[in-house]
C-alpha cells in the first residue's frame, strides 16, 4: 500500500475514489454525490493538482481504496477535510497513515493544530479520531449537504 499527494493525472482516481465514499457515506461529507458527481473534468484535474486543497491517495496496486485531504480555512486554520477508506480495508491502518500524513503537512507548513468536522453520531469516526489524538470541541455547525445533521469540531495539537 502505497499513500502519496495527488497530481493532476490523478484527477480519475480521486474523482473514482471520492464518489465511492459519497456513495458508501452520503451523510459523512459537505458536498452530495449528485454535485460532486456533475463537476467537470476540468474541475477534479484542478482538485488532483494540489492548488488550495491537497489531497493524498491510498493506493493498493495501483487502486485508491482511500483518501484524505487538507486545506488552511479563512480563519487561518489547517483543517483535515475528506477522509475516507473503502469498507474492505477499514481497520488495516490505512486510516492512520492517512492522518499522520496530514498531522505531518501541518507541522511542515507550521501548523501545531489540526482541526476537522465530526457528526458525533459517527461512533466509529469519532472513535477513530479520539485514538488519533482528537478531542471534540464546542463548536457545533449545521453540514453543508445535509443541514439537518450537526457536526462538531475535534482539534488535533502537536505535542
Amino acid at each position: 500500500m502505497d499513500i502519496r499527494s495527488t497530481e493532476t493525472e490523478d484527477w480519475m482516481r480521486l474523482k473514482q475514489v471520492r464518489l465511492a465514499a459519497l456513495l458508501d457515506a452520503p451523510t459523512a461529507f459537505g458536498v452530495s454525490y449528485q454535485t460532486a458527481a456533475a463537476y467537470p473534468d476540468e474541475q477534479w484535474k484542478v482538485r488532483a493538482s494540489s492548488t488550495g486543497t491537497a489531497f493524498w491517495l491510498a493506493l493498493e496496486k495501483g487502486r485508491p481504496i482511500g483518501m484524505i485531504g487538507a486545506a488552511v480555512n479563512s480563519a487561518h486554520r489547517f483543517n483535515l477535510i475528506g477522509m475516507w477508506v473503502e469498507p474492505a480495508a477499514r481497520g488495516s491502518g490505512v486510516a492512520t497513515q492517512l492522518v499522520e500524513v496530514v498531522k505531518a503537512r501541518a507541522i511542515a507548513e507550521g501548523f501545531d493544530r489540526v482541526f476537522l468536522d465530526v457528526s458525533p453520531d459517527n461512533a466509529r469516526a469519532s472513535s477513530f479520531y479520539l485514538k488519533q489524538g482528537f478531542a471534540f470541541m464546542d463548536e457545533w455547525e449545521p453540514l453543508e449537504s445535509h443541514p439537518h445533521i450537526t457536526v462538531q469540531t475535534m482539534l488535533w495539537i502537536e505535542n
